[in-house]
C-alpha cells in the first residue's frame, strides 16, 4: 500500500534524500525508518495557473500510483516535484522517465547536489 505525504516536516525531511532530476520532474528519495511507501507531489506557481499546476498533479499521481508498488523501495519517501513543460510531455514518456528515476534512486545513483543559494542580493 502507498501512502500519501501531508506534514510539511516529511517533505522537507525528503529534500535531504537522493536527487533524480529528469526534463519533466524531479524525484527525490529519503529513508522513513519503516513507514512504508509514502509519496507527495509538489509543483509551484511558476509552472502555470491552477488548471494547469492541478492537471500535472493528477498526471503525476497516476504516474506514481502505478509505478511505487512495483518499482518503490520499501520503507521510502518519494517526492516528485513538476518542472515547466513537464505538463505537456507524453504520458508514456514521463512514465519511462520515472522508472529510470525509480531505478538510479534503488541503486544510489543520485544527481549531484545542487550548489547552494546566495543569500546576498546584489
Amino acid at each position: 500500500m502507498v501512502l500519501v505525504l501531508t506534514r510539511r516536516a516529511d517533505f522537507l525531511n525528503a529534500n535531504r534524500g537522493l536527487r533524480v532530476a529528469r526534463p519533466g520532474f524531479v524525484l527525490l528519495a529519503q529513508p522513513n525508518r519503516g513507514q512504508g511507501k509514502r509519496y507527495g507531489i509538489t509543483v509551484t506557481k511558476k509552472i502555470g495557473n491552477a488548471v494547469v499546476r492541478n492537471r500535472m498533479k493528477r498526471r503525476f499521481r497516476e504516474l506514481l500510483r502505478a509505478a511505487l508498488p512495483e518499482a518503490g523501495l520499501p520503507d521510502h519517501d518519494y517526492v516528485l516535484i513538476g518542472r515547466e513543460g513537464g505538463v505537456e510531455r507524453d504520458f508514456a514518456r514521463l512514465q519511462a522517465e520515472l522508472a529510470r528515476a525509480l531505478a538510479k534512486a534503488a541503486a544510489g545513483q543520485g544527481d549531484p547536489p545542487r550548489r547552494p543559494r546566495s543569500t546576498r542580493r546584489r
